[in-house]
């Protein structure tokens, strides 16, 4: 086979986090990074065998160079709408980091123009690749819980980490924490509820982190809790439980999904997944760790990004849509932009306002 030659541009944490998965995946070469910081470029500036790496403090002169089948792209938030504009422009295989982008204007834009590409286009959505997550998804699909009513995510965790020039403080940067980060739990939803949300409910605010941290002069404005209904055209109601101050937590993430037969849960970073029917009260309910032995790489997401360039891998060989798509992108991003709207405003926001 052919080998897949790889450019990463942003080589901060998560771009990192996809050297190293690529390292370890046989057939795929990252040939080329790109960084406008020296610092985090030096960081990813080896091959896998140890020889320096072809090296770029602007991605468009790593575009130029052309040497690539696919780019990976992990650079801040606030800049994916000006990289995605230029890569699109090389025609090859593209993996953007979450979320797609950070504005109503600039998710309508990417959407248009990623309808239009034709090559791959992949969304870094990787938390539906969490082995645990993905065992209880394939259930609910499967039928074994009956019509799906209800789906509950918990992310209870620590603060925001520290990013290069901390560009995360800041939600005109992020496009907020219930964009940045939940993204992830809102096209989980989406996934599970196999439909398109229609109406959001928010409650949230900055209650602790980051008060006391002061850039140029600024405070951070980041939202550290929240809780949000989500309601999809079928009918499925969804709810997140966010809280960035709980680091006294065994489980950073519970998932469950709730039918008309029986529920299934997930809890990340155990992997202890529950299976149950309604045979009467607790009856029925089938515990299990759930792990996948095709993970060479646990990295920051328990294995969801190796399995992830797996199979953005597979597609640009056979060719073939993403799995993790640009409506899968847009979808996240307009939910918790509406998620943020409804705490602004204090109100029900509805998904056509947005549209």
């Amino acid at each position: 086979m052919t080998t897949l030659k790889y450019g990463l541009i942003g080589t901060g944490m998560m771009g990192l986090e996809h050297q190293r998965n690529l390292y370890a995946i046989e057939g795929v070469e990252v040939v080329a990074a790109a960084d406008p910081v020296q610092e985090s470029l030096d960081w990813a500036s080896f091959t896998a065998d140890g020889r320096p790496l072809a090296t770029y403090l602007d991605y468009r002169d790593l575009l130029a160079d052309d040497s690539c089948d696919a780019y990976v792209i992990s650079s801040p938030n606030f800049t994916h709408r000006a990289v995605l504009d230029d890569v699109m422009q090389s025609g090859k295989a593209i993996l953007v980091e979450k979320p797609l982008c950070t504005s109503i204007e600039d998710v309508h834009h990417i959407r248009e123009q990623a309808a239009r590409y034709s090559n791959v286009f992949w969304v870094g959505l990787e938390y539906r690749y969490m082995p645990p997550v993905r065992h209880v998804i394939d259930v609910a699909a499967s039928g074994e819980l009956g019509d799906i009513a209800m789906v509950a995510i918990r992310e209870h965790r620590h603060p925001f980490l520290v990013k290069v020039g901390n560009w995360n403080r800041f939600s005109r940067n992020t496009g907020g924490t219930l964009t940045e980060k939940c993204c992830h739990f809102f096209d989980l939803m989406r996934l599970v509820a196999q439909s398109n949300p229609v109406r959001v409910m928010a409650s949230g605010d900055q209650r602790f982190n980051h008060l006391d941290e002061r850039y140029d002069g600024e405070t951070p404005d980041i939202l550290d809790n929240a809780f949000v209904i989500v309601e999809f055209a079928n009918g499925v109601r969804a709810s997140l439980d966010l809280s960035m101050f709980a680091e006294g937590s065994i489980n950073n993430e519970e998932v469950s999904i709730v039918g008309q037969t029986g529920k299934a849960e997930a809890f990340i970073p155990s992997g202890v997944v529950r299976v149950g029917q309604r045979s009467g009260w607790n009856g029925g309910v089938h515990e299990s760790i759930i792990t996948d032995d095709r993970v060479l790489v646990e990295g920051f997401h328990h294995g969801a990004s190796f399995l992830e360039h797996l199979d953005f891998a597979e597609a640009i060989r056979t060719q073939t849509p993403a799995l993790v798509g640009v409506e899968d992108g847009f979808w996240s991003v307009l939910t918790g932009l509406a998620a943020h709207r409804s705490i602004e405003e204090r109100r029900v926001v509805e998904l056509s306002e947005l549209l």
